[in-house]
């Protein structure tokens, strides 16, 4: 069966053994997956699966707004389903839940007085759902848990699994990998750059599809998410919610990376755009990664909101955008080098978030004399992180922030092998989703 283990199974069944437990909200981006691996879960792991869309069966939505007593719904949601509903052995999965607010606002109800149930919600665009406020939100009443598309770890391991497990039981050492073990992962990490993590399109290029199905299914993903600008977005936000969409490739071309109004319209300015901005952001499509002029704990606090940084979701999403073909991560073209870089840091971005780790921030010296890409907290320990695209690298802006804040420790992910020196710790970037075993201590 052509199916990718999901990580993320392992953090709904640690939901599911909770003792306090909470109706779940997985929160996530279109097409990364989420249903899939919450009907799977249910079928794994309950005696039943009883599934409620609320966009295929817009019915649903009266039930909702008829009650809130959940004896109530419980018999009125038996009517939709062949499945038994019940406590505790059935698994009430609430798909597409931004269509019904009520169903929202019902899991609070569901969490006072009837916590036996075992509810799963979902949905394309629910954090902007959730960020509109002009319903009554469940606070404090739901657990959430945020996914984001097939990482590469978890491609490798359906691609390849000799070498997953190879790769898996050297992470966290100090020695080289060995050739032939970092030789083949760099081919599967190149070939991940062309699919990027969307399920379809990593199972398409696992499961030998071809590159041509590879970008169809790229592109309709692209159509499908301009056209939830136009169906789900404010009227006077869509012209410019699509502006900056299709801005992104540009302003991580440039050559610091900063986000500048004027390249989604000349004349442009925040205050026009920022609210088109967000939207991007609360449906999980874009990630913002702020200045922060000074690495102390907290970061937030020394973030410098006016100074940014967009990436999107996934890297396969921003090649298909960049009209990049899938050809050129195997060639040497020189006019791809600085675009390399920006995919690169793309990559390690998500895999940061992927691994729970907060949203970065990014540093510079000021007058822009240094940089590094990324700055993490990992307990009282801030931690510089400096993304190289191939075997070259400088190292001027790491060692101004070296000489400077003296960390105890850096990580630079490049191409080449892992090695330390000092407090730098270098790391094949095809390895960013182990860089958790090397923070341990």
């Amino acid at each position: 069966m052509e199916t990718i283990e999901r990580d993320v199974t392992q953090q709904l069944l640690a939901w599911k053994n909770s003792s306090d437990r909470k109706p779940l909200i997985v929160r996530g981006a279109r097409q990364i997956g989420k249903s899939w691996a919450v009907e799977d879960f249910g079928k794994r792991y309950y005696e039943h699966l009883a599934v409620f869309n609320f966009d295929r069966k817009r019915e649903l939505a009266e039930v909702f707004g008829k009650t809130k007593e959940p004896s109530r719904l419980i018999r009125e949601l038996a009517f939709f389903t062949e499945v038994p509903l019940l406590p505790e052995k059935t698994l009430l999965f609430f798909d597409e839940i931004q269509e019904c607010k009520e169903a929202l606002n019902a899991l609070k109800y569901f969490c006072e007085d009837a916590p036996e149930y075992h509810i799963i919600a979902a949905g394309s665009l629910l954090g902007v759902a959730i960020n509109e406020g002009n319903f009554s939100f469940p606070v404090g009443k739901v657990n959430f848990l945020q996914m984001f598309p097939v990482s590469f770890k978890e491609y490798l391991r359906a691609a390849d699994a000799v070498l997953f497990r190879q790769l898996d039981s050297l992470a966290g050492g100090e020695e080289p990998l060995p050739t032939v073990v970092f030789n083949r992962a760099e081919e599967y990490y190149h070939a991940y750059q062309v699919c990027g993590g969307l399920p379809l399109s990593a199972r398409s290029m696992i499961w030998g599809k071809g590159i041509e199905t590879v970008e169809k299914v790229l592109e309709e993903n692209l159509m499908a998410y301009e056209i939830d600008f136009s169906k789900h977005a404010l009227k006077t936000d869509i012209p410019k919610i699509h502006a900056i969409w299709k801005s992104t490739p540009e302003q991580l071309s440039r050559e610091n990376n900063k986000f500048v109004y004027r390249v989604v319209r000349e004349g442009a300015r925040a205050r026009e755009y920022e609210n088109a901005l967000q939207w991007l952001v609360d449906a999980g499509m874009i990630y913002q990664v702020k200045l922060c002029e000074k690495p102390e704990l907290p970061l937030s606090f020394y973030e410098n909101s006016s100074a940014f940084k967009v990436y999107l979701l996934d890297i396969g999403l921003l090649r298909k955008l960049s009209k990049l073909p899938a050809e050129i991560f195997v060639s040497a073209s020189q006019l791809f080098t600085e675009f390399k870089g920006a995919m690169a840091e793309n990559f390690v971005l998500t895999s940061l978030l992927a691994q729970g780790f907060a949203m970065p921030n990014y540093w510079t010296l000021q007058g822009n004399k240094a940089e590094v890409d990324f700055l993490i907290a990992k307990g009282l320990t801030v931690i510089p992180i400096e993304v190289k695209s191939d075997r070259r690298i400088s190292g001027k802006s790491f060692a101004e922030y070296d000489k400077k804040y003296h960390p105890d420790l850096r990580i630079r992910f490049s191409m080449n092998n892992i090695k330390k020196d000092g407090n730098l710790r270098n790391l094949p970037i095809f390895m960013a989703d182990w860089v958790g075993s090397y923070l341990v201590g």
